[in-house]
């Protein structure tokens, strides 16, 4: 059986449903599978042992750029695709349900219109299946794999994960401690209202003897990381890294801190452990808390329907509870 899996993006998003690789396998072992993914995001899936092909797509290039002849390039290459007995959509957005319609195949399955953000997106599928939108996002994938493949996954199965992220082992440049721990910091996040103060990672970094390192992703996340040096200059910051070097840093480290944004997603994914900070996006739903990766929302009341940018609750999470998990962690 060939089975191809669309998940364009974002980082975090893709994590969250690449954890139904292993169960696929285990299931079957004879299943192929390939993605489909934006061509930045090739760096989480090319290594994996579980898939056969990864397709890159550059639609968010054609966007950028407003090129109409790129975008019908880019899906030219998804019907000189080989056929697939199964094309699931992850995704449930309305370019997302094209790219799988475009994708030859017997069977087009994604959620219905009444389970995702973009419900015109149902419309592209032959197959269906009905699931809460609001409900746990590692669950909703689960589920979904689980309807189309006739398997069955437990929660004691997904909390006792296999670690699934794969890189080159490639030499870091970067200045690991082997006397003390090493705790990785993230500032940045996809909009400002996810982000911690800089302040109080500062202050964080000052009240646990450890080896603290920042990364970020763009030129405003720099800015983030260098404000928080400014204010703590024994932390150290990265270089940018590729998606290959943060995977690899990630699984070294023995705690990773930050926001609810695809970095800190990839040590839930590696059991690396982790704290994540929930301000206004919803902790029970873009997470899976496990013994080792906790999770602290603030006190915000969020509508996963709708997400409020203004809402930026986030910085009411105290130093002093994160310090506390971290302890406990760390030991």
């Amino acid at each position: 059986m060939r089975i191809a899996i669309v998940k364009l993006s974002a980082l975090g998003d893709i994590v969250h449903a690449m954890v139904a690789l292993q169960f696929i396998k285990k299931f079957n072992q004879e299943i192929l599978i390939d993605w489909v993914v934006e061509e930045s995001y090739k760096g989480l899936l090319e290594f994996h042992p579980d898939i056969n092909k990864v397709h890159l797509i550059n639609i968010k290039q054609a966007k950028k750029n407003k090129s109409l002849p790129t975008l019908f390039r880019e899906f030219r290459k998804l019907r000189r695709l080989s056929h697939y007995d199964l094309v699931i959509d992850m995704q449930g957005l309305i370019k997302s349900a094209i790219v799988s319609r475009l994708i030859p195949s017997s069977i087009t399955l994604g959620f219905d219109k009444f389970s995702i953000r973009e419900g015109l997106a149902s419309f592209f599928y032959n197959q269906k299946f009905s699931c809460a939108y609001d409900k746990n996002i590692i669950e909703r994938n689960i589920e979904l794999i689980e309807f189309a493949l006739g398997l069955r996954v437990s929660k004691n199965q997904v909390q006792n994960k296999d670690p699934f992220l794969f890189s080159i082992k490639n030499q870091l440049e970067i200045s690991l401690s082997k006397t003390r721990k090493n705790i990785l910091l993230i500032p940045g996040a996809s909009h400002k209202s996810k982000c911690y103060p800089v302040a109080k990672l500062a202050e964080l970094s000052t009240l646990i003897d450890a080896n603290f390192l920042v990364v970020w992703g763009n030129s405003d996340e720099k800015l983030l990381a260098d404000r928080v040096k400014k204010l703590s200059p024994s932390v150290n910051i990265c270089n940018k890294l590729s998606i290959n070097e943060l995977i690899l840093l990630t699984s070294e480290v023995d705690l990773v801190i930050g926001p609810d944004t695809g970095p800190t997603h990839i040590s839930w994914a590696l059991n690396i452990p982790s704290i994540t900070l929930f301000g206004p996006t919803p902790g029970y739903r873009n997470s899976c808390a496990t013994i080792q990766n906790h999770i602290i929302q603030s006190q915000s009341i969020v509508n996963p329907y709708k997400i409020d940018k203004n809402d930026y609750s986030i910085k009411d999470i105290e130093v002093s509870e994160i310090i506390k998990i971290a302890k406990e962690l760390l030991n």
